[in-house]
């Protein structure tokens, strides 16, 4: 944990948190993102309504960090709505649990049920900033270099 708070000191100027979400034998899985992205994210108008469906109040996307933790270590139903948290398109999120992971359009880091050529688009930029960024890694540079400002 004090690792995290550091690592949170020092990527603070670049508009990034670290929150541990869930701990669970000695591995933690962690979140990175950015908060000011997130709200806008979250101003949605059906990512809003999905997140007042499962008891989140989408005004206070901290709130939002603290009660999906929750529910992750509840350990009852995965939390699908997750993808609202990692910038899927709320479509896509909402498509995801009404079709119980079925009948989509397409698969790439989530799965596809609006608009398929711009997640293609968004998947091929992902996968192009992946592979920069892994180089980078095993060329030695930390998190703290590797991340930039949002």
């Amino acid at each position: 944990m004090q690792e995290l708070r550091e690592l949170n000191g020092q990527l603070l100027g670049k508009g990034l948190r670290i929150v541990p979400l869930r701990l669970s034998h000695g591995r933690a899985l962690l979140y990175l993102y950015r908060p000011g992205r997130l709200q806008s994210d979250m101003g949605h108008a059906l990512a809003r309504q999905l997140l007042r469906e499962r008891g989140y109040d989408p005004q206070d996307s901290g709130r939002c960090v603290v009660q999906l933790m929750r529910r992750l270590r509840a350990g009852e139903e995965f939390p699908h709505e997750i993808g609202l948290f990692l910038g899927y398109p709320p479509e896509d999120v909402r498509g995801f649990i009404d079709h119980g992971a079925r009948d989509c359009k397409c698969v790439g880091c989530w799965k596809v049920y609006g608009d398929v050529e711009a997640a293609r688009r968004q998947f091929s930029q992902f996968e192009k900033c992946t592979r920069i960024y892994c180089k980078q890694w095993r060329r030695g540079k930390d998190i703290r270099q590797l991340a930039v400002a949002g």
